[in-house]
């Protein structure tokens, strides 16, 4: 099976960050087999399903360093009230979902990445297994992994760190259980990575046990770093140093390691995790709603290679990507850095790297897997098209978006969805969060609660 998209603008997304005009992409089987102008693209694939995208570019595809898609049934509650959440729940909904509740909200979650261009995340949740199969279902490139940590919960609700080897070698065993199911499957369009949850809540001895898994089973691993001020405090506290020279003294640090967040590092941490060359998720939009901001261009000048994730209650690629800039020239008072190009950089091919798919995804190039999205240029907020990195960065919308293709399949063309049943996926989980917000609330009736929920789902 080839497919070429003919007539269009290609931003390749090389290192040379090459944009093609009048060109094509020609796509065999799951793989992109050529990329150049159209007429020599046609005569050398003549066989080819030739799809027109006069008036459209095409993008490499945006790649989800950071995401829990679980929290998408928090969406209009969660955003505004802190992190830690200052809402005094002993549970969260998440805790309450059923395991069919969960494949809905994860779905949910899924759908809107692919509207916004999304062909990988990395999805971080406990027993993700449970809705493994769902999302596989969605066509998306995927990077699971399951969260845990060794601390005693109930220690913790009053204040005291201490840690438990029996919940260690449990988050250790369904690990290694989701590994040994999911890692590879469906010839890679499902990987694994491990992820403890964070410094505070994880002890040395967990942490050195999940280097040493990585590196025996070429794993990467994730951990949310410097997420809070609460965290910081916790573990200068507990070990007496800040987070990332914590895990520094653990042995947790390297190449393979994906640190999410980092809001609250030191210039000091910023030299540890440069000269580790840890990958950064750059999660500009949900810091952006917690007041907070990651010092990208000082990690990334400290050798910290940079990717992009959307973290809670959004999946929305292009928002994240408009933060990244916007947040980025606040903090520094720097009108020109970054560029449109560099945060696009950041949400595919710095993503692909940091995950350990550079070689596969991140640009379009010969050779490489066919992770892709179409967008629309013909829009009034669009055109003049002069400069479309910078358009679409700044301007951009899901909308926009009238194709998604990973691995050679569509999963969005011509804006209809062909991989979820997008209707009944919306009434449902709009049914579920409504129904599962009703029930901590009466569950919990002398927790304040500052929202007064609607009487039910939207019709």
């Amino acid at each position: 099976m080839v497919t070429i998209l003919s007539n269009a603008t290609l931003v390749t997304g090389d290192e040379g960050r090459t944009i093609l005009y009048d060109s094509a992409v020609a796509v065999r089987d799951k793989l992109i087999a050529a990329v150049g102008p159209t007429e020599e693209i046609q005569a050398q694939v003549p066989e080819g399903e030739v799809v027109d995208c006069r008036g459209k570019a095409v993008f490499p595809g945006l790649i989800n360093c950071h995401t829990h898609l679980l929290a998408t049934a928090d969406r209009g509650i969660l955003e505004d009230f802190g992190f830690p959440t200052s809402l005094r729940f002993p549970e969260s909904t998440r805790s309450m979902l059923s395991t069919e509740e969960r494949q809905v909200i994860a779905t949910l979650g899924a759908l809107e990445a692919i509207r916004s261009g999304t062909t990988t995340l990395l999805e971080i949740a406990d027993h993700v297994g449970e809705f493994a199969e769902s999302l596989a279902h969605t066509g998306l490139r995927l990077v699971l992994a399951d969260n845990f940590n060794d601390v005693n919960p109930d220690r913790l609700r009053l204040g005291a760190f201490e840690f438990e080897a029996h919940r260690r070698e449990e988050g250790l065993r369904r690990s290694a259980e989701l590994v040994e199911k999911w890692h590879g499957r469906d010839d890679d369009q499902v990987t694994c990575f491990l992820a403890p949850h964070a410094p505070e809540l994880c002890s040395p001895d967990l942490l050195r046990e999940v280097r040493d898994m990585a590196e025996a089973r070429d794993l990467g691993y994730t951990i949310h770093l410097s997420q809070s001020r609460l965290e910081v405090e916790a573990v200068m506290r507990t070990r007496g140093v800040d987070p990332t020279h914590y895990l520094f003294a653990s042995d947790f640090l390297g190449p393979r390691l994906v640190a999410a967040h980092c809001r609250y590092v030191t210039p000091a941490e910023v030299s540890l995790l440069g000269s580790h060359n840890v990958g950064i998720s750059n999660n500009a939009a949900i810091a952006a709603r917690r007041g907070a901001a990651a010092p990208i261009r000082e990690l990334q000048a400290a050798g910290c290679p940079i990717g992009m994730g959307s973290d809670n209650m959004a999946e929305d690629m292009v928002e994240v990507m408009r933060a990244g800039l916007l947040h980025e020239r606040v903090r520094r008072n720097d009108e020109m850095w970054p560029q449109p190009e560099d945060v696009l950089e950041w949400a595919t091919l710095g993503g692909a790297q940091i995950l350990g798919m550079g070689q596969k995804v991140g640009s379009l190039q010969a050779g490489k897997e066919a992770d892709l999205f179409i967008v629309d240029t013909f829009k009034a907020h669009l055109v003049p098209t002069l400069r479309i990195v910078s358009g679409f960065v700044h301007n951009g919308q899901p909308a926009d978006i009238s194709g998604v293709m990973v691995r050679g399949q569509w999963l969005l063309k011509d804006g209809k969805t062909l991989t979820i049943d997008e209707e009944d996926t919306i009434r449902r989980a709009e049914k579920i969060s409504h129904g599962v917000w009703g029930r901590l609330v009466a569950k919990y009736p002398n927790v304040p609660f500052p929202v007064k929920l609607p009487p039910g789902p939207a019709h």
